[in-house]
């Protein structure tokens, strides 16, 4: 029996879901000859390598902190990709390589399923790859946000403020109530850490997405919900995601 493979690229993979969440599809589904690993590389130029070593691949989920770096590798974008900046997921056929994005369906699809009609101003934290297909999916929903970042790094961008920032202006938390962490502070098994936001001034008018799902409750979602705030984690967005890859794999 010919095996279908598919995996996750990224660096670390301590973190990752997506063999156990895979390998439980398969095994539910019936689906024998589909097997799913992780290729953890330190360098995203490894991954000609992986190709190379397994010509079984037919699909890949891309991690942190590869999502912006993989780009010059793919043979066409898919036209969201594009706009978006950044490819989760990979589709390989004949050795040509199509880069997709499932993080922006999957989070748009969670979102507005836990706000409902609302659209209340969004503080995203982080600006890397997962920042981008959330602030696409701001963007296509019409709701205003400003990024919050470590630093500025000479960006003139005018929606673009420093963690120092939101301090000096902690009245941004009523003005934009709602918090997207894209971040992977929190993430096990460094699950003290947190984006450091103004906590003090966090009350009921408050949400948070948290992106991040291993532990469920993280340090930010716990102080938050503290201070009276509604919560959320990434494990929905992460399942929708993940089943968007596989249609698009199996096209």
């Amino acid at each position: 029996m010919k095996m279908k493979q598919f995996g996750l690229i990224g660096y670390p993979l301590t973190h990752s879901f997506s063999k156990k969440y895979f390998t439980t599809k398969f095994e539910r589904e019936g689906l024998h000859d589909c097997e799913y690993n992780l290729y953890e590389i330190p360098d995203v130029a490894e991954l000609k390598a992986v190709l190379a070593s397994n010509p079984g691949l037919v699909g890949l989920n891309v991690t942190i902190p590869y999502k912006l770096q993989v780009i010059p590798f793919m043979d066409e974008l898919d036209p969201a990709c594009k706009a978006i900046g950044a490819v989760n997921t990979i589709k390989i056929n004949k050795g040509r390589l199509s880069g997709y994005n499932t993080d922006y369906y999957g989070f748009k699809s969670s979102l507005q399923a836990w706000l409902g009609p609302s659209k209340p101003k969004a503080l995203v934290l982080g600006t890397g790859g997962a920042s981008k297909a959330v602030v696409q999916v701001l963007l296509d929903l019409e709701i205003p946000y400003v990024l919050v970042s470590r630093r500025k790094e000479g960006s003139n961008n005018p929606l673009l403020i420093t963690y120092e920032d939101l301090h000096r202006n902690p009245s941004l938390l009523e003005a934009y109530p709602l918090i997207i962490n894209t971040t992977p502070l929190g993430t096990y098994p460094n699950v003290e850490l947190t984006a450091d936001i103004p906590f003090d001034h966090v009350g009921k008018h408050n949400l948070l997405y948290d992106l991040v799902y291993n532990p469920e409750n993280t340090a930010i979602m716990n102080r938050m919900a503290l201070k009276g705030a509604k919560v959320k984690n990434g494990l929905e967005m992460l399942h929708l995601q993940a089943e968007a890859s596989w249609e698009i794999w199996n096209r």
